[in-house]
């Protein structure tokens, strides 16, 4: 069964767990907006019929409550004739921004086949994103004024006219002051670098790159995402602690501080990306209609058939 035929099933898990987060919106409760949302999301898994599995998520079991990694998922544990399908999921990508009712939360996954998606501790990622054109003008193997020159020439605009985006973190010192002495004023965002890389592989947004360190599986499911655009994405995992470097080392076999290509993270076509908009941003809120009744609107992109749509449903 191709990953896509899940569709249905996965979109109505990143509805229910938006519509949960939603009624969070401006109570300065982050971690409340959450649970919420990992909850509401695992009910819909529980009930979908294939044999899942996270592969990278929010943390280990003891951390919960959260889509822990490797938490089974799906109605059909240990089913030889049932999709074996690894989720890459932030059942709630900006918490923060939710709590204060900020642009740009959602709900959001990416799914393929077993073994297809990497598979790391919750830890955290540099990241370099942009669109189509500037795809082999840039690497994380090159520094700042290298990556910006090379995409700068590749839009047709000058170094100073980049529109690059950046999370607003005091481990990003450096990489703000180089793109301030190039000129660039860079987008400063509290969080959401899932929305801002797909506003910059986006030809219609005024965003250029992304640039720098966030989370390890936005990462990964922003590397989906961006395959099904034909967009160029590296990330290089970044360890928060020890503990964090020794469980990626009994993770992932080989060199745990590699550069890792788009097609690395997400290795296969047979995947898909979804995001059902918490707060207002890259997709619509979740809008109350009244009498339980609420609507909804989501990204998909269908990486093998480069289907990317947007939906609304009623729910």
């Amino acid at each position: 069964m191709p990953t896509a035929d899940l569709i249905p099933d996965f979109l109505k898990a990143t509805e229910a767990a938006a519509i949960a987060a939603s009624s969070w919106r401006g109570l300065g409760d982050g971690k409340g907006a959450d649970g919420a949302a990992v909850e509401a999301m695992r009910a819909i898994f529980d009930s979908v019929p294939f044999d899942g599995r996270v592969a990278i998520g929010e943390g280990e079991r003891d951390d919960a409550p959260m889509l822990w990694i490797g938490e089974p998922l799906g109605s059909k544990q240990g089913d030889p004739n049932a999709p074996s399908i690894d989720i890459a999921v932030d059942p709630l990508e900006c918490t923060n921004h939710v709590a204060n009712d900020l642009p740009n939360a959602m709900a959001v996954l990416a799914a393929a086949p077993r073994g297809s998606l990497l598979h790391a501790p919750d830890c955290y990622m540099d990241k370099i994103a942009g669109p189509s054109e500037i795809f082999d003008a840039i690497s994380l193997e090159a520094d700042v004024d290298y990556n910006i020159e090379g995409a700068s020439d590749a839009l047709g605009k000058r170094p100073s006219d980049m529109q690059v985006v950046v999370m607003d973190r005091p481990r990003h010192e450096d990489l703000i002051r180089n793109l301030k002495d190039m000129g660039i004023s860079p987008v400063l965002i509290g969080d959401g670098d899932i929305a801002a890389a797909l506003n910059a592989a986006d030809p219609d947004s005024e965003i250029d790159m992304l640039m720098g360190i966030g989370a390890a599986p936005e990462g990964v499911i922003t590397a989906t995402a961006l395959r099904g655009l034909d967009a160029p994405f590296e990330g290089r995992l970044v360890f928060k602690n020890e503990g964090h470097r020794e469980r990626a080392e009994e993770m992932i076999e080989g060199d745990i501080e590699r550069i890792w290509s788009r097609d690395e993270l997400c290795s296969t076509e047979d995947s898909v990306f979804i995001g059902t908009g918490v707060c207002d941003g890259r997709t619509k809120g979740v809008e109350d209609l009244g009498r339980g009744s609420y609507s909804v609107h989501s990204e998909i992109i269908d990486v093998k058939s480069k289907e990317h749509y947007f939906v609304s449903t009623t729910i």
